[in-house]
C-alpha cells in the first residue's frame, strides 16, 4: 500500500541522466518505506488510498535526502559539553571565558570546554598554566576544534593521575617541559582520554538523548544518514538505548569502528565479530583508522616536514603493522577508512589499498578521509586505485588571507595552494563523498554545501576565496551529498528518487543546486523522511 505521496515538486532525482536539470515528473509515492514510483501527478495521484499521507509540495524542491559523510554524533555529544571557543582568537578571551565558567561552577568541579582555535596560543603556546589565576583551582580539561589536541591544567593532570612519564603505541603525546613536566598540551585523541577519563559521566540514556536531539537537528537541514566515523561499544550500547527512545534514531547510520594503532590480533578480532551489527537504523559496516594526525598540530604526515620541522612521521610506530592490519579487516568484509589531513598519509594509505585483493572484500570502495592537501601525483594515484576521498570542503573556515593561519602557516604557500582539491579529484575521474566531521565544524549540511561551492564563508563575500579553480557547481555539491554519498558506502538504494531507493527525502523550499549559495543557509527544508517516515517538517507541509 502507498502510504505517502509527494505532489506539485520540482523534483531533482540524482540519477546519472538527469545530474543536470529537475525532472520532468511532478510526484513521488512511497510504499514499504521505498520509493514506489514516480511520475506526473495525476499517475502518482491516482495510487491513494484513505490511509495514504498526502502532501502537497506547492513547487518546493524535492531532492534524495543528504548523507553526512563522516561525523561523531555519539563523541560529539560527548565532547561538546561546557565553554564553546568559537571565535575566541585571543589568550584574553579564552581566559575571560573560563573565569566566567569557573564563577557559576561549585569549587572541585571540572572546568571543561571545546573548539578551541590554534591562533589563541600562536604567542604564548599551548599551557595549561596560563590559567590557573582564573580556574579557583578546579581542573581543567579543554579540547581544540579538530579533536586531534587536549589542553588540561595541573589539578586535571592530578585528578587523573597524568604525570608526563606516559607511553602510547602511536605518535600521541603528553607534552613536558624540559625538566618532564607536562605543559599541559596533550597532542592526539589517546593522550587527552587520560585525563577526560577521570571526568564525571551521566547515565547512558542521558546522552542517548543529547544524540538524538542531535540527528533531529540534523535532519531539520535535510540530512537522512550519516557515516559514525569514530564507533565502539559505547556508541553501539547508546546507539541501542537510542532506538528505544520514543521517535527512536531519527536517521540511517553506516557505523565505522575504530581501530587503534597500539591494538593487537584478539582486538582486531572483537571488531570483525562486530562486523553487521545493527538495529533498526544502524549498522556496523566498516572500520576507521587513523594514518596520521592534523597539520595545524604538526601531527600529521607530510612528504616534508613542516615550517617547525614536524609533521614528518605516521601515527603508526609501523606502518607494515597498518597494511597487516588493513588487510584483515579487508578479507573479513569491512571496508576500510582510513584518516589522512596530509599528503605523505595520503599516498600511503592509497599504496596500501591498491595492494588488496579486490575480490576478497565487501565491494563497497575504501576510503580516505580529510585529504587536506595532495600534491599532482597523489590525486591520479588515488584516482587510480579508485579510492573515495572524503573531504569537508567547509574545514576551511579556519583559514586567513595571505595564509597567517596555522595550517596555512605550517604547510607554506606551495602546499596550502593544494588544498582540498575536491575539484581535481573529480576532473581526474576519481569518486568525491562530502561531510562535516561536526563536531569539528558545523553539522549544518546547508553550509556544507555552500563552503563546497564558494570556498569562502557563506554569506560574506568580500571574505577570501581559497583555491577558487576547486569550487564545486551547485549539481557536483548536492551530489556530493547525494547519490555520491552513497557511492562511497557502497550503497546503490540510497541518493537518488528512483523506484526501488529507500524513501529517504529532502523537501527545500528553493530549489538548493539553483539557490545562490551565499543564501543556503537561510533556505528551509520542509519536509525529512527516512524510510517514508517523516522525520522532520514545518507547518507548512502538514496535512
Amino acid at each position: 500500500m502507498v502510504e505517502l505521496i509527494i505532489h506539485n515538486a520540482r523534483i531533482r532525482t540524482m540519477t546519472a541522466a538527469s545530474d543536470a536539470a529537475i525532472v520532468a515528473d511532478t510526484a513521488v509515492a512511497v510504499a514499504d518505506g521505498m520509493i514506489h514510483a514516480v511520475g506526473g501527478d495525476a499517475e502518482i495521484l491516482s495510487h491513494a488510498r484513505d490511509e495514504t499521507r498526502i502532501v502537497d509540495a506547492a513547487g518546493a524542491t524535492l531532492t534524495p535526502g543528504l548523507i553526512d559523510s563522516h561525523c561523531h554524533p555519539v563523541l560529539g555529544c560527548s565532547a561538546t559539553v561546557g565553554i564553546d571557543f568559537g571565535g575566541m582568537t585571543d589568550l584574553e578571551s579564552v581566559r575571560a571565558a573560563i573565569a566566567e565558567e569557573a564563577s557559576r561552577l561549585g569549587a572541585g568541579e571540572w572546568i571543561l570546554g571545546w573548539n578551541l582555535d590554534y591562533k589563541a596560543f600562536e604567542t604564548a603556546g599551548i599551557r595549561g598554566d596560563h590559567f590557573d589565576g582564573v580556574t579557583g583551582g578546579r581542573p581543567l580539561a579543554v579540547r581544540f576544534f579538530d579533536m586531534h589536541t587536549g589542553l588540561a591544567n595541573s589539578v586535571a593532570m592530578e585528578r587523573s593521575g597524568v604525570d608526563g612519564t606516559e607511553t602510547f603505541a602511536d605518535a600521541s603525546e603528553v607534552v613536558v617541559d624540559e625538566d618532564g613536566t607536562p605543559t599541559g598540551e596533550l597532542r592526539e585523541i589517546p593522550a587527552y582520554s587520560l585525563v577526560f577519563d577521570a571526568v564525571p559521566q551521566g547515565p547512558a540514556e542521558e546522552l542517548a538523548g543529547m544524540v538524538q536531539t542531535k540527528l533531529l537537528e540534523m535532519a531539520a537541514s535535510g540530512v537522512t544518514g550519516a557515516t559514525i566515523m569514530d564507533g565502539d561499544r559505547k556508541t553501539l550500547t547508546t546507539l541501542q538505548a537510542l532506538e528505544e527512545l520514543p521517535g527512536g534514531l531519527p536517521v540511517r547510520l553506516q557505523v565505522a569502528l575504530w581501530h587503534h594503532p597500539g591494538d593487537d590480533d584478539s582486538a582486531v578480532a572483537q571488531r570483525i565479530a562486530l562486523l553487521s551489527s545493527s538495529g533498526r537504523r544502524f549498522r556496523v559496516s566498516m572500520i576507521k583508522m587513523f594514518i596520521d594526525g592534523v597539520i595545524d598540530g604538526g601531527t600529521a604526515w607530510l612528504h616534508q616536514p613542516d615550517t617547525h620541522g614536524e609533521s614528518a612521521e605516521p601515527f603508526w610506530p609501523s606502518v607494515d603493522r597498518y597494511a597487516e592490519v588493513a588487510e584483515a579487516y579487508h578479507r573479513a568484509g569491512f571496508q576500510l577508512a582510513t584518516h589522512s589531513c596530509g599528503d605523505a598519509g595520503v599516498a600511503h594509505v592509497t599504496e596500501v589499498y591498491s595492494r588488496l585483493d579486490p575480490s576478497a572484500g565487501s565491494g563497497a570502495p575504501h576510503r580516505i578521509e580529510h585529504l587536506e592537501t595532495m600534491t599532482d601525483h597523489d590525486v591520479d594515484s588515488l584516482v587510480e586505485a579508485e579510492v573515495v576521498a572524503s573531504m569537508q570542503p567547509l574545514h576551511m573556515q579556519w583559514r586567513e588571507a595571505q595564509g597567517t593561519d596555522p595550517w596555512a602557516a605550517r604547510l607554506g604557500e606551495e602546499r596550502a595552494s593544494r588544498a582540498w582539491r575536491v575539484k581535481d579529484v573529480l576532473t581526474a575521474g576519481g569518486r568525491i563523498a562530502l561531510g562535516s566531521d561536526w563536531p569539528v565544524a558545523e553539522s549544518d549540511a546547508r553550509l556544507g554545501l555552500a563552503w563546497a561551492r564558494l570556498r569562502r564563508r557563506p554569506g560574506h563575500p568580500e571574505s577570501p576565496v581559497f583555491e577558487p579553480a576547486q569550487r564545486l557547481t551547485g549539481v557536483e555539491a548536492l551530489l556530493g551529498y547525494t547519490r555520491w554519498a552513497a557511492e562511497a558506502l557502497g550503497r546503490a538504494d540510497l541518493g537518488t528518487i528512483t523506484p526501488g531507493s529507500q524513501a529517504d527525502l529532502a523537501l527545500w523550499v528553493a530549489d538548493p543546486v539553483e539557490t545562490d549559495p551565499d543564501e543556503l543557509i537561510a533556505t528551509p527544508v520542509l519536509l525529512t523522511t527516512v524510510a517514508g517516515e517523516i522525520i522532520h517538517h514545518t507547518q507548512e507541509v502538514t496535512s
